[in-house]
């Protein structure tokens, strides 16, 4: 099962705004509260295309796995202010051969957009298109099998 949560914290190192953190079917994004929403969108794309540099994630578009490496249209995630998206919805995920774009409202503060961004995230993933190459192993949106003990 993949999950991805944000959260908005205050212990960042100095000049980071931003941090991604990804284990067995799971990514952790980091934002530091206090900045410019801006800002953090800024450094969370560079984050986000570092994370997808190490191809490890998958895209399934209709017949087709798209990954970083797809020579026509590489993997990527981009977070951009929309100028006419309202607080509520205050993000929307759009989806695309090889592409997602988060689009922002620019009168979001940081912590709201983390709070929003664990909802849009969790609908987005619901879809079932991605996937985490771990250890081996792929890890998508389906239930992990029961272990017996």
């Amino acid at each position: 099962m993949l999950d991805v949560a944000y959260e908005a914290v205050t212990d960042l190192p100095p000049g980071r705004l931003a941090d991604i953190d990804e284990d067995r079917g799971r990514i952790r994004v980091r934002l530091d509260k206090h900045e410019k929403l801006a800002d953090v969108l800024q450094q969370l794309n560079i984050a986000a295309d570092r994370l997808l540099r190490s191809a490890h994630w998958f895209q399934l578009w209709k017949d087709e796995i798209v990954s970083r490496d797809t020579p026509d249209c590489p993997l990527r995630v981009e977070y951009v202010f929309h100028p006419k998206l309202p607080q509520d919805p205050g993000v929307l995920v759009w989806e695309d051969r090889g592409i997602v774009r988060v689009h922002v409202c620019r009168h979001l503060d940081t912590e709201r957009f983390a709070a929003l961004m664990n909802h849009a995230s969790e609908e987005f993933l619901a879809g079932g298109q991605w996937f985490q190459l771990y250890g081996g192993e792929i890890i998508d949106n389906s239930p992990e099998p029961m272990s017996r003990i």
